[in-house]
C-alpha cells in the first residue's frame, strides 16, 4: 500500500488543468448556447419562445448526472462512438446554455421598459434594438451573476469522475483506491476546488456591490 505524499499531491494538482480546460469548454459553449436561448426566450416569435422554454425546463429540471450518463451511454446506442471528454464536454455546455439562458434573460428583462419603449420609438428592428440598446446594459447587470455561475460550472466538473473523465475528483479517486487515506487524499481536492472557486465568489461579490452603488447613485 502507497502512502500519501508530495508525488501524489502533484498527481492530484496535474489534474486540475482538466477541470479548468472542461470548465472553459462548458462556459464558453454554454454562452453561446445561453444567449441564443435568452434571446429566443425574449424574442417576439411564440414558436421561439415556447422551444426555449422547453429547452431549459428540460436542462433545468433534470440532474446534471443524468445528462451526463444520457449522453455518454446513449451515444453508443445511435452509432456514435464518443469518449468521456466528449461526453463531459456536450453535457456540460447544455446544462449551462440551460442556465446561462435563463439568467441572461432575467438580465435582458431587467433592462428598463423606458429602454425597450425608446428603442421602438425609434423604428429600431429587433436585431438593432437588442444589438445597440438593449444588450450594451444587460450586460452590464449580468456580469456579477455570470461569475458567480462560473462557480457552479467548475463544481459541476467533478460529476464528469462518473463516467471516467480525470479530472481533480476522478484522480482524487485513484489516489485514494492506492493509498486507502481518504481524509487526506479528498482533502486536497477540497482544497484544490476552494482555490479555483473562491477568487471567482469574491469577484462576483465585488461586482455585485459595484452595482448596487452605482445604481443607488
Amino acid at each position: 500500500m502507497r502512502t500519501f505524499g508530495f508525488p501524489e499531491f502533484l498527481f492530484i494538482l496535474e489534474a486540475a488543468k482538466w477541470t479548468v480546460a472542461l470548465s472553459l469548454i462548458a462556459f464558453i459553449g454554454g454562452a453561446m448556447g445561453g444567449l441564443a436561448i435568452a434571446l429566443s426566450r425574449t424574442s417576439d416569435k411564440p414558436l421561439l419562445r415556447l422551444l426555449s422554454g422547453g429547452f431549459i425546463q428540460v436542462f433545468q429540471g433534470t440532474p446534471l448526472l443524468l445528462q451526463l450518463f444520457l449522453v455518454f451511454f446513449g451515444a453508443p446506442i445511435l452509432g456514435l462512438e464518443i469518449n468521456p471528454w466528449v461526453a463531459a464536454g456536450i453535457a456540460l455546455v447544455l446544462n449551462s446554455s440551460a442556465f446561462l439562458g435563463e439568467i441572461w434573460r432575467g438580465c435582458i428583462q431587467a433592462v428598463p421598459s423606458g429602454q425597450w419603449e425608446a428603442a421602438q420609438a425609434l423604428s429600431l428592428s429587433y436585431v438593432a434594438r437588442m444589438r445597440d440598446v438593449i444588450l450594451p446594459q444587460a450586460f452590464k447587470i449580468a456580469l456579477a451573476p455570470t461569475v458567480g455561475y462560473m462557480v457552479q460550472i467548475i463544481k459541476g466538473t467533478s460529476l464528469a469522475a462518473i463516467i471516467g473523465f480525470a479530472e481533480v475528483t476522478r484522480t482524487g479517486q485513484i489516489i485514494n483506491n492506492a493509498t486507502f487515506q481518504p481524509l487526506i487524499v479528498f482533502s486536497v481536492v477540497a482544497g484544490i476546488y476552494f482555490v479555483l472557486c473562491w477568487p471567482l465568489s469574491l469577484l462576483a461579490a465585488r461586482m455585485e456591490r459595484q452595482h448596487a452603488q452605482a445604481l443607488a447613485r
